[in-house]
């Protein structure tokens, strides 16, 4: 060993040549073995990754259309309650009630007065600055002592607005007649209304407006929902495939037959024994679980718009349509005759002039539908024959009266 310039140099003694020849040997076959190892981890890997690709692929494209389970149902004792109250707004600009003898805006507020310590006579009640008006709200689930919740203020009187108007202290009663909420504050009102002698310019409905965090609670909904053992859960549009997938969503995710449709509407959850004393992180799991709702083939027309909407599995039979009708169009016009230039006889006059058209509807041809069409074939073939919504109508119920029509017609 020889130590030189700070470094360290170690020496063995050589090898000799067949040696050195069959670690050469060694080392290459420890090399491949090595690379193929390699390349069968890589091909494994890539393997594993294609077959996730091609489970996972399936699943997601039916879950882009499903929806989840919090969007279609709703939980047991999670609701609003309705509100509402009868008070007087005060401060108007001579827009309010008009205070006539017997009226009920008159009473009301010759009873506040009373109990606010004042005696007035009728004749000192001639103002039309008061306005008796209807309040209403809804008080959310689970709301508390001391929380706010909005009212809408609206005119029962004949007052014209309620702009700049004050809703003095109401109470608002509930469906059993006990105070919930108690409502005061400045209304405010999106619409006005100006006039003057000959015109009136009105925008919006001036009569109703809101008072954004306008009431008190001041009594609870007593609901232990995290104590309940079991829980329903409410679908909103009742169908039987439906509460059958939102079972089978929810029995698949905990594991257990904890949830059992026992109508078209209701769900009966049993809280499994991992989530007891705690349904809320329950309906927090499996509300977002997705599923795909079924729906009834329906068409739905509304006849005062001439609206039609009709489902995706709406179907018919085979049938031929034809539609036309009679249209005559008479115009009358009037024309000027005069006598020629320089006519010695003759008055300039007025001649009416009657142009009638008649429309049989010839160019109406004959459409044949065949038997399981699309929606999409459907509403082509109606369109083929250049008719607008109202006959429409009319056609869709003459094919429902026919029974070539698979679906159920409901008029609003």
């Amino acid at each position: 060993m020889v130590l030189k310039s700070g470094t360290l140099f170690a020496y063995e003694p050589a090898k000799d040549t067949a040696q050195t020849a069959a670690d050469d040997e060694n080392g290459k076959t420890t090399m491949k073995n090595s690379q193929n190892r390699f390349r069968k981890g890589l091909l494994s890997i890539a393997i594993r990754c294609v077959l996730a690709i091609a489970l996972i692929a399936p699943a997601v494209t039916p879950a882009a259309a499903a929806s989840r389970i919090k969007d279609i149902l709703d939980f047991e004792g999670v609701r609003d309650n309705q509100l509402v109250g009868y008070g007087l707004v005060v401060g108007l600009n001579n827009t309010g009630d008009t205070l006539a003898d017997g009226h009920f805006t008159k009473q009301s507020l010759k009873a506040m007065l009373n109990r606010l310590g004042v005696k007035p006579t009728d004749a000192g009640l001639d103002s039309q600055n008061v306005a008796a008006v209807m309040i209403t709200a809804n008080l959310p689930p689970f709301a508390r002592q001391g929380a706010r919740i909005d009212v809408t203020v609206s005119a029962l009187g004949d007052s014209s607005s309620l702009l700049g108007g004050t809703l003095l202290v109401t109470p608002l009663l509930g469906a059993d007649g006990e105070v919930y909420a108690v409502a005061q504050g400045q209304v405010a009102v999106g619409g006005f209304q100006t006039q003057g002698d000959a015109e009136t310019v009105t925008k919006g409905v001036p009569t109703s407006g809101r008072i954004a965090n306008g009431a008190i609670v001041e009594r609870e909904v007593k609901f232990n929902l995290a104590g309940l053992t079991k829980v329903k859960l409410t679908l909103r549009n009742p169908d039987f495939t439906t509460a059958r997938r939102v079972a089978q969503a929810v029995n698949a995710f905990l594991g257990t037959a904890a949830a059992i449709p026992s109508d078209p509407t209701t769900i009966q959850l049993t809280v499994p024994q991992s989530y007891q004393d705690n349904v809320v992180n329950l309906l927090t799991d499996i509300e977002q679980l997705r599923i795909e709702p079924d729906q009834l083939a329906r068409v739905v027309i509304d006849e005062q718009t001439g609206t039609i909407v009709m489902g995706e599995n709406v179907r018919i039979s085979s049938v031929a349509i034809a539609q036309g009708s009679l249209t005559i169009r008479v115009t009358e016009t009037q024309q000027v005759s005069q006598p020629g230039p320089f006519a010695e006889v003759g008055t300039t006059t007025t001649v009416d002039r009657t142009n009638i058209e008649v429309d049989q509807g010839d160019d109406k041809r004959l459409t044949v539908l065949p038997e399981g069409v699309s929606l999409q074939e459907l509403v082509n073939g109606l369109n083929a024959l250049g008719i607008g919504p109202r006959d429409m109508i009319t056609i869709l119920q003459a094919i429902k009266t026919a029974g070539a029509l698979q679906a159920e017609i409901e008029v609003m």
